[in-house]
């Protein structure tokens, strides 16, 4: 392997300090069950690109796209455990069979936007779930970090322009298995329906389902315009987070130093799947509304009423979901402590 470093590789380690050049002797295999123009792929190439020239050449990253080595959300998930995969991404459904409370970041407008999820999920929320985590997995699956992956969750559909929850009423909205995310399409007068990703561009084309919850750079990856989606309400109900797995056992059969790189590496990719969505979503916007797509974007009140509609969701968490209470609470006060430093920050920004 190479050891001389590129331009590029040499400014991506920004103020780490160069090691002693050696042969490779670590490998990282990472999966992600998504394609190459998802936001999972730019984090993972910065990953690569970082964990490789900080480690000057002593780790090497393999990035497995798609399903090479694993299928779902399960399948990885026990690839990591067992240590046949080193590191795998899911989302909260993905991982919600093995860690229920993980859906607490699927509860709705629990977050109020980028800034404020971008502070509490870099913080001690992530720390303490990782340590949770561990304990229900027997030590085997760690939560390295969590990111973005296609933005913030909103209400599209293929009938009518939606300002209200009333709006909704009625209509057969495409969910995943996952049981929360169900509850909230109830919550709002819909009819849950489960459609397997694949599938969802004829389950829209032909009728079976009107409507679905996903950010507009999914939404216009699959076309979904093409089979009749063509309003878009901008409630932002749900910021899609997307959970980083690592193997325990490869991760703490590293020296330490190798540890702190991939650490290191880990805070690069989030802030890379931070930054990613963001910069896709405007020619996506810009293409949906092309094609004949309407978007509309909720008042404050409208969007309040949408958040009251919702409550029936947090009851069924609080209820359903061993521990639920509890980490609904340690979030909830995150989420007050970055909005108030967030405010503070902003007042004193603009004088």
């Amino acid at each position: 392997m190479k050891t001389t470093l590129t331009l590029a590789a040499t400014l991506a380690l920004g103020t780490a300090i160069a090691l002693p050049a050696m042969a490779q002797d670590y490998t990282i295999r990472a999966v992600a069950n998504s394609n190459e123009n998802d936001e999972d792929y730019d984090g993972l190439q910065v990953f690569k690109s970082y964990v490789e020239a900080a480690s000057n050449g002593a780790i090497a990253v393999e990035i497995y796209m798609g399903t090479q080595l694993c299928s779902n959300g399960a399948e990885c998930l026990q690839g990591v455990a067992d240590g046949s995969i080193d590191v795998y991404i899911s989302t909260s459904d993905g991982a919600a069979g093995l860690f229920p409370y993980v859906q607490v970041l699927d509860l709705p407008y629990i977050l109020p936007n980028d800034r404020v999820a971008e502070t509490v999920l870099s913080g001690d929320f992530t720390r303490d779930l990782r340590e949770r985590m561990l304990a229900d997995s027997g030590d085997t699956l760690r939560l390295m970090t969590i990111g973005n992956t296609g933005g913030w969750r909103n209400f599209a559909n293929t009938k009518q322009q939606v300002s209200t929850p009333a709006d909704l009423e009625g209509m057969k909205l495409r969910s995943v298995v996952a049981d929360l995310p169900q509850e909230l399409v109830r919550a709002m007068g819909a009819s849950p329906t489960p459609i397997p990703w694949p599938e969802l561009f004829t389950s829209l084309q032909t009728g079976v389902v009107e409507g679905t919850q996903n950010g507009i750079t999914d939404i216009m990856s699959m076309k979904f315009p093409d089979a009749g989606l063509k309003y878009i309400t901008l409630d932002g109900h749900a910021y899609m987070g997307a959970f980083w797995w690592m193997s325990n056992q490869t991760f703490q059969s590293l020296p330490e130093d190798m540890r702190v790189i991939v650490n290191d590496g880990f805070y690069q990719l989030q802030q890379a799947t931070f930054a990613s969505p963001k910069r896709k979503s405007i020619p996506a916007y810009e293409e949906f509304t092309e094609a004949g797509g309407q978007i509309y974007v909720p008042s404050d009140a409208e969007k309040q009423a949408f958040a009251d509609a919702a409550q029936p969701v947090y009851d069924w968490f609080t209820g359903n979901v061993d521990g639920g209470a509890e980490i609904l609470e340690t979030l909830r006060a995150d989420v007050a402590e970055a909005q108030a430093q967030m405010n503070e920050n902003r007042a004193r920004d603009i004088q």
